[in-house]
């Protein structure tokens, strides 16, 4: 007599509950000595990234660039920059990557290029009215001799979104839109050669192997058509963003990703700094596999913040397809220590109106941020959807907010006439020996002979990284480093298809809910908190199970 046999229900697609590790490739491991991190730096360490229990990596631009933005200024969309390592070091940590189970995901950036990119150069050469300048954003000035820019519009980081090119005799001419620096023109995605362009590109990095692409400001390609002037320019830009014809891009993204069939599993995730109920629009069914959800890195550490950030995301995914992407860490804003650390904030005059929330500057209680971080990194990590971790959080490592101002490389910095800081904070070089040069962040420095030949880091490191150092924490069973495997592998137990249910637990300063067998609950502060049996037993917790300033899960019986 046959047996019936039930077979298990299949995995959903990775995109939909992985977690994946984003690499900052300047500032994680060099290879080479010349102070500059690269693609087989990153081989050299892929085991300590696999060892956390992440399911992929998202490389941050390495394509050549002039790094007037960190490479988000793109030269060239279709090789690798040699000084990352080229198309070799490419072939060989894609290869170490997929060996070890992890997703590969690229960078794109398809608002903006380098002004060294060839069509710009062509645009620049070929003069007003020509098909070269049509694929940019190019216009006529206003007043005397066109004198003035075009419109009102500032630039994110800073000054004009307008800069008015010279002709070779020395006579000024057109203007050219640029929504962040002056080396980034902005494309015309009205052209279809813009997007005839993009769809090559895609093809050409999914045919060699990449699992997907994180999108960069997904959300402004498409400019209003008028370009009309701003009654507050220094005030939100409701024309740069959020157009209704970025999504018509998306679909066509999705078709051309869903073509190499479903055994890929490529994935599309959109950087959207809108909120949450906005954000969503681009999951909807034939765009974006996943969106982040930055609404809940820009809330202090506040239970009620929190609950209410999270609810606005889950409620706003009825009518999505695709998951939301949740992180408190990036290469764009402070590190989550220091945010959730910060005693007494200094004031802040920026452009762009995420800084406020997402880069204030100040007096930090390392400790206090050390604490909270953890208890939401394990919140962070209960959510339905995928999480995206930033290189050095699983250290602690805090901002470094202190470095000499002649060190610092991020456009913002001097756009803002030195009044904004900027990002270079977060992108400081790794330290993963304690009492190596470069505290190991230059691979060179693990051996024994000479060292002369090996450069500083592109930024400088301070004294006090020794005591975040990968070697340390490693030997250590409490250190930052130990929590996040232990909540990375515990993650992979969850039900990824559990639906988030709040529980009432009559406290202003705590927040739980069930998923699955699990409940996570944290209390932000005040007294612990009494766990009710029918929650199960504490399976890890961020601080002492249960107590103030903790994430805690449990784990009832099946």
């Amino acid at each position: 007599m046959s047996e019936n046999i039930t077979a298990p229900a299949p995995r959903p697609a990775w995109w939909r509950h992985g977690v994946i590790y984003q690499l900052y490739v300047r500032s994680f491991a060099d290879a080479n000595g010349d102070g500059i991190g690269d693609l087989n730096g990153i081989a050299a360490r892929l085991d300590h990234i696999a060892g956390l229990g992440v399911d992929g990596v998202w490389l941050n631009p390495c394509y050549p660039s002039p790094n007037r933005d960190g490479g988000y200024d793109v030269a060239d969309y279709t090789v690798i920059d040699e000084r990352y390592g080229g198309m070799p070091a490419f072939e060989a940590l894609r290869d170490a990557a997929h060996a070890r189970g992890l997703k590969l995901l690229m960078d794109l950036v398809p608002n903006h290029c380098s002004a060294q990119h060839a069509w710009f150069r062509r645009a620049v050469a070929a003069g007003p009215g020509s098909d070269e300048r049509a694929r940019f954003i190019f216009r006529d000035g206003r007043g005397p001799g066109g004198s003035q820019p075009p419109n009102n519009w500032r630039s994110t980081f800073g000054g004009p979104a307008w800069t008015r090119l010279t002709a070779p005799d020395g006579e000024p001419e057109q203007w050219y839109l640029h929504s962040f620096d002056a080396s980034q023109p902005d494309f015309n995605w009205a052209n279809p050669q813009v997007a005839d362009m993009f769809d090559e590109v895609l093809r050409t990095w999914f045919d060699r192997g990449v699992d997907g692409f994180r999108i960069d400001v997904a959300y402004a390609m498409v400019k209003h058509p008028d370009l009309p002037d701003l009654e507050d320019p220094a005030g939100d830009n409701p024309y740069l963003w959020n157009q209704p014809g970025v999504h018509e891009i998306f679909r066509r993204w999705r078709a051309l990703a869903e073509s190499y069939g479903e055994g890929r599993e490529l994935a599309l995730v959109g950087e959207v700094w809108l909120p949450p109920a906005e954000a969503a629009d681009y999951i909807r069914p034939g765009e974006l596999h996943q969106v982040f959800n930055f609404d809940l890195l820009q809330q202090s550490f506040d239970a009620r913040e929190f609950r209410t950030s999270i609810t606005d995301c889950v409620d706003a995914l009825k009518h999505a397809e695709g998951v939301p992407a949740w992180t408190l860490n990036s290469h764009d804003v402070h590190r989550a220590v220091t945010r959730y650390g910060l005693t007494d904030p200094e004031p802040l005059s920026t452009a762009d109106a995420n800084a406020l929330r997402t880069r204030a500057r100040g007096a930090v209680d390392v400790q206090l941020g050390i604490k909270r971080a953890k208890a939401a990194l394990l919140l962070m990590l209960a959510l339905p959807g995928a999480a995206y971790l930033y290189q050095g959080e699983e250290l602690g490592l805090p901002e470094v907010q202190d470095l000499p101002d002649d060190a610092r490389q991020d456009p913002i910095w001097e756009r803002s006439g030195r009044t904004e800081h900027g990002r270079d904070g977060s992108r400081v070089p790794l330290p993963w020996q304690a009492d190596a040069p470069n505290f190991g962040f230059s691979l060179p420095a693990r051996h024994e002979d000479d060292q002369s030949d090996v450069a500083a880091p592109w930024l400088p490191q301070p004294p006090w990284f020794a005591d975040y150092s990968v070697d340390r924490q490693d030997a250590d069973p409490d250190s930052v480093l130990a929590f996040y495997r232990r909540a990375l592998g515990e993650r992979r137990r969850l039900d990824p298809d559990a639906p988030l249910v709040w529980l009432e637990i009559q406290r202003e300063d705590a927040i739980a809910f069930r998923r699955g067998q699990y409940v996570c609950a944290t209390v932000f502060d005040g007294p612990p908190i009494d766990a009710p049996a029918e929650w199960g037993q504490a399976v890890i917790s961020s601080g002492a199970p249960g107590g103030t300033t903790t994430t805690t899960w449990y784990r009832a019986a099946a």
